[in-house]
């Protein structure tokens, strides 16, 4: 490395090994790089990230030019990765690439599914306006997905159809020859009077680090139906951050889960644009936490017009060093009257090293509204340990069982029973091992 190098910040590392290629670029990626340009990444004044040094992470395990190089794809198989006992349709990413062979299409004429450059290529000015309008923010990752997405699928749900099985996407990195960098891009329209239910699974193999941005913009029509729920149980060395917009019509309700499992960094970008009357929106979220692992939950709630209801809890377990970060926003618009909004975040510290910054945030322009927030941040009640102790409980089971009811809550929000027993098995064996 010069010492030219040396000086230079890692947006600026990151800026050069790009613009050395000569590679032709599409309108769109070249807009979305010349926004990224004047950003950049996040520094350490930047409100959004005050909490998650996340250039300062990236840039202790990754060249700057390793994070936009191409991943090889990998062909191996994803049987140990499918949900046990979960009748589905799979969609595969395998280090970011589309791979429709691996993957178990629905054969239903009311949902399609393909790749998204068939779309912006038949539709470009409508879709680009669409994903204007929902674009509330300027994420630098989600800038950086936009430039560089290897692959992206348009998934289109037509009127009036209900879908008999939920859609599993599958991100698999295989980074057991080399590191990894992926970027994946998935718009989602479900039309008026419609249901789907979407599950995401991100995973990864080897020993090497895996660099992952998702971007996803979701429709939901009018009196139209959405489950989505994001597990990220990542075993491997994952550094990923989503970027998940939601634009709900009247009468239509979405409920979003999220697990963060496992992974040395996630980032997550949830935001709920809810632009009709009538709406229900519910969001739940898990994270449980160790080593030094850092787990950031972005949350944004736009209530836009009157006479909807929205409700989220999210729920964090910290051990060792690691580290929780909540950031949940609530705005209520002067037209949005009658809206009821409620938020709440509760977290558990395991260990004195372990930390979590917690903002909760309401800004109401309205006056006929309920709304409500709050977060707590405790301990483990020690007279409870001691009580179940003294029924001849050991104290390791006891507390397990006590984290176990902490957590539980979220999971007996899911409808799906299958879905609701895999993460069970996955969480009740995470907190008598590692907590």
């Amino acid at each position: 490395m010069t010492a030219d190098t040396k000086k230079q910040s890692f947006t600026d590392q990151f800026i050069e090994a790009v613009e050395s290629r000569t590679t032709e670029e599409s309108s769109t990626r070249k807009a979305a790089w010349n926004e990224f340009r004047l950003l950049g990444f996040p520094e350490s004044k930047s409100e959004e990230y005050k909490f998650t040094p996340v250039t300062r992470i990236l840039s202790k395990h990754f060249k700057a030019s390793e994070l936009f190089e191409v991943a090889p794809k990998d062909n191996g198989t994803i049987e140990d990765l499918l949900i046990k006992d979960l009748d589905s349709y799979s969609i595969v990413f395998s280090n970011g690439h589309f791979m429709p062979k691996a993957s178990k299409l629905p054969t239903d004429a009311s949902i399609t599914i393909e790749p998204l450059n068939g779309p912006l290529d038949r539709n470009s000015d409508q879709i680009g306006n669409r994903l204007n309008e929902l674009a509330v923010n300027k994420d630098p990752f989600a800038l950086l997905n936009n430039t560089f997405w290897q692959d992206g699928l348009y998934i289109h749900v037509a009127k009036n159809a209900v879908i008999d099985k939920p859609l599993v996407i599958h991100h698999h990195h295989n980074a057991s020859q080399q590191k990894i960098a992926s970027h994946t891009r998935l718009i989602i329209e479900v039309e008026n009077n419609t249901s789907l239910r979407i599950i995401e699974k991100t995973h990864s193999t080897g020993e090497h680090s895996v660099f992952n941005t998702i971007n996803e913009d979701i429709i939901v029509g009018e009196q139209a139906s959405l489950s989505y729920c994001k597990i990220q149980n990542d075993p491997g060395q994952l550094f990923q951050v989503s970027n998940t917009i939601i634009h709900q019509s009247n009468n239509s309700r979405t409920d979003t889960y999220t697990f963060s499992l496992n992974g040395n960094l996630i980032r997550n970008n949830l935001n709920i644009i809810i632009d009709g009357e009538g709406c229900e929106s519910h969001f739940y979220g898990l994270y449980l936490t160790n080593g030094e692992s850092l787990v950031d939950n972005h949350t944004v709630v736009d209530h836009r017009k009157p006479n909807s209801h929205s409700n989220e809890l999210y729920k964090g377990l910290m051990d060792d060093k690691s580290k929780g970060v909540f950031n949940g926003k609530i705005y209520v618009r002067p037209h949005a009257q009658k809206t009821n909004a409620f938020q709440s975040n509760r977290n558990i510290l395991l260990s004195e090293s372990a930390t979590i910054n917690t903002k909760p945030q309401l800004e109401i322009w309205a006056d006929d509204v309920k709304c409500s927030h709050g977060c707590t941040t405790g301990q483990l009640d020690e007279e409870a340990i001691f009580y179940l102790q003294s029924r001849g409980i050991p104290k390791a089971t006891a507390k397990a069982m006590l984290l176990y009811a902490f957590a539980g809550e979220v999971l007996e929000a899911i409808k799906d029973e299958q879905l609701k027993n895999y993460l069970d098995d996955i969480i009740s064996e995470r907190l008598h091992k590692n907590f």
